[in-house]
């Protein structure tokens, strides 16, 4: 049974940019915090392992290239020695973990790097990932899609864990998706809290609170709470304007990286948050009854729903190169001894036993 009364944190901390032996010490350090904070639960920022790639649009192709292989470099792999090292830091807080990062791939022959989520539960095991199925705009040159069989829940001590990243958070049908799968708890995950101008790509480094008046994190993680009936941990990067060694100011700019961090409960309502423009661990208690209330009047996984009017189709699936569902080729096009006999044979066959071409072909049909 989930415990009736927990406490939900967001880490809005900042990595040591593009170094991941410093980035694995400061996270086990904040990790150490949440836990002594009384945390179940803390997420990370998207890819704060080893940092967001803020310099993605601004670079020349050579260096965009020589950044690319640092970044597969300081990036987290699955059976890396590094997730252990975490695993034991979450063990040892007692709290289950979702960390933003930079996954480099675990298929062999692959050095794609990935936008991923890295779900760990109370004994420090790493339950499962989620890689964005779709990055956004100019995050195509960084990242590759996602596998749908990403998009998953995973059952924790406190409730149905599940996330998504940045702008999944605004698709209605990955939304529903964990919806269907159970979720309860939602860890939603962001390079930064901006003042937006005219459009999505205008934006600003917010700089106060007022930013919730343009920046779309803000609806979105309220509505996101309320449409699910969920419990929802934005977790927002946060990057201070001094440049990490190694970058220039025209190629680096943490124009979006404020933080803005917010808890949310199932109704809606901002329990904390957001933080802007620093760095900090964000928590707030939080009690099932506040889900069920909700549910009591809008339960869109039961009394709400009409599924013989709107149903949805989700893919278990993976991306591969390898498709081992692929229809077998007939017995006939692997043996050469028993490929389709030539007309210039039929008849061959058919006048060396004095018998009608038409009997022949009749055979070679059953037969094959």
């Amino acid at each position: 049974m989930s415990r009736e009364t927990f406490t939900l944190a967001a880490a809005q901390v900042e990595p040591v940019y593009h170094d991941k032996e410093g980035t694995l010490d400061k996270t086990c350090e904040w990790i150490e915090r949440a836990g002594a904070a009384g945390a179940d639960l803390v997420v990370f920022p998207e890819t704060y392992f080893p940092g967001y790639p803020y310099w993605r649009g601004s670079v020349s192709i050579p260096r965009w290239t020589e950044l690319m292989v640092d970044l597969q470099k300081n990036s987290l792999h699955v059976d890396d020695e590094a997730i252990d090292t975490i695993g034991d830091a979450v063990a040892d807080a007692d709290l289950n973990l979702v960390l933003g990062t930079n996954e480099l791939s675990d298929r062999h022959g692959s050095e794609t790097v990935y936008n991923s989520l890295f779900y760990f539960d109370s004994n420090g095991d790493l339950m499962g990932r989620h890689r964005k199925l779709m990055p956004t705009h100019e995050e195509r040159a960084i990242w590759g899609r996602g596998d749908p069989s990403s998009l998953e829940t995973y059952e924790t001590d406190i409730g149905q864990l599940g996330g998504l990243i940045c702008y999944e958070n605004h698709m209605s049908l990955s939304k529903a998706a964990l919806q269907a799968k159970g979720e309860e708890i939602h860890a939603a995950v962001w390079p930064g809290f901006w003042e937006q101008h005219t459009h999505p790509g205008n934006k600003t480094r917010a700089t106060d609170t007022e930013a919730i008046e343009t920046c779309d994190i803000y609806p979105a993680v309220r509505e996101y709470a309320f449409e699910t009936q969920s419990f929802v941990v934005s977790a927002s990067a946060y990057m201070d304007e001094d440049l990490p060694d190694g970058f220039s100011e025209d190629e680096l700019g943490f124009n979006v990286g404020a933080g803005g961090s917010m808890l949310v409960n199932p109704a809606g309502i901002v329990k904390a948050g957001p933080l802007i423009d620093e760095e900090g661990l964000l928590t707030a208690e939080f009690d099932r009854d506040e889900r069920r209330a909700t549910k009591a009047y809008f339960d869109t996984m039961g009394h709400y729903s009409r599924w013989d009017a709107v149903s949805l189709d989700v893919s278990q699936g993976s991306l591969d190169p390898i498709r081992t569902d692929a229809p077998k080729s007939p017995e006939r096009d692997r043996d050469p001894s028993k490929k389709p006999i030539s007309p210039a044979r039929v008849q061959e066959i058919a006048e060396t036993y004095d018998v009608p071409i038409e009997a022949v072909e009749a055979v070679i049909s059953d037969l094959q």
